[in-house]
């Protein structure tokens, strides 16, 4: 893979694969024992655990000597949020409507802090910096969660707009997105995966099928979802989301057979 993927990058895969919508928590060495396959340590499973719990991402549940971690609220919701990314918005971004976001803002030097974490989860939701103060991002997207959480309602405007003549949406995918990088991120996975045997030294399905979705997820989190066609006639995402859900069809069946294996699992109340 281009990019070797965080544990927690991969934990986060594992539970939206494994665990996500079936109300079960499950055994940390059982985890330990799934994360060996792709080449993680059981110091680096247990820290992640840890520092998930700590964070609200997982509940731990205790029976015996063992401990159990189940989802929260909190990390439904994120897993979630991947799964309709993945399975629902999809990787070709067919909207003609020509609408776009505009989030402009204006914080003093004293918030810097507050105006680089915006402008992080500005990027994380698909937008770009089309000049000093204005991201844009295609189409109509809610941004009132990250404003509100960061508290910055009075620092930020909100808009809708079209493009005139003058500056069209093509030039704004130009001038505020780098469309070089996501198309490589693309090209990159279709280098590892679009092959006959796509990693062959990994050694089973649960493995293959778990690094996956995580390169996968990483490709689609980082596109902007640009209109296709103010995009080159021949952008790699559409080839590279074929790949992706022709080896999660081959893989599916016989990584769900591994994981009932492995996995030795708690019932769990559902999130509240």
């Amino acid at each position: 893979m281009t990019d070797a993927p965080r544990p927690q990058a991969l934990m986060l895969n594992f539970l939206g694969l494994h665990v996500l919508g079936r109300d079960v928590a499950v055994y940390s060495g059982s985890v330990i024992e799934v994360f060996a396959r792709v080449g993680v340590s059981e110091e680096a499973v247990r820290s992640t655990l840890t520092r998930m719990a700590g964070r609200g991402l997982l509940a731990r549940h205790r029976s015996g000597r063992k401990v159990y971690f189940g989802l929260t609220a909190r990390s439904a919701a994120v897993l979630e949020d991947g799964r309709k990314r993945i399975w629902e918005t999809g990787a070709v971004n067919h909207d003609t409507g020509g609408d776009w976001t505009l989030v402009g803002f204006s914080l003093p030097d004293s918030r810097r802090g507050d105006r680089h974490d915006l402008r992080t989860q500005l990027s994380w939701a698909g937008f770009g910096p089309l000049q000093n103060g204005l991201w844009i991002a295609p189409g109509r997207r809610d941004v009132d969660a990250i404003v509100d959480h960061l508290g910055l309602a009075d620092h930020v405007t909100v808009l809708t707009a079209r493009p005139t003549d003058t500056t069209g949406s093509a030039d704004l995918v130009r001038k505020a997105f780098d469309t070089a990088t996501i198309a490589a991120r693309y090209t990159g996975f279709l280098t590892t995966w679009d092959v006959p045997e796509p990693l062959p030294a990994v050694p089973d399905h649960l493995a293959r099928q778990l690094l996956l979705h995580t390169d996968w997820l990483q490709v689609v989190r980082q596109d902007p979802h640009l209109p296709a066609e103010h995009l080159p006639a021949d952008w790699p995402a559409s080839p590279a989301e074929q790949v992706f859900r022709r080896l999660d069809a081959d893989l599916r069946g016989e990584a769900a057979d591994l994981a009932a294996a492995i996995l030795d699992e708690l019932p769990d109340r559902p999130p509240a």
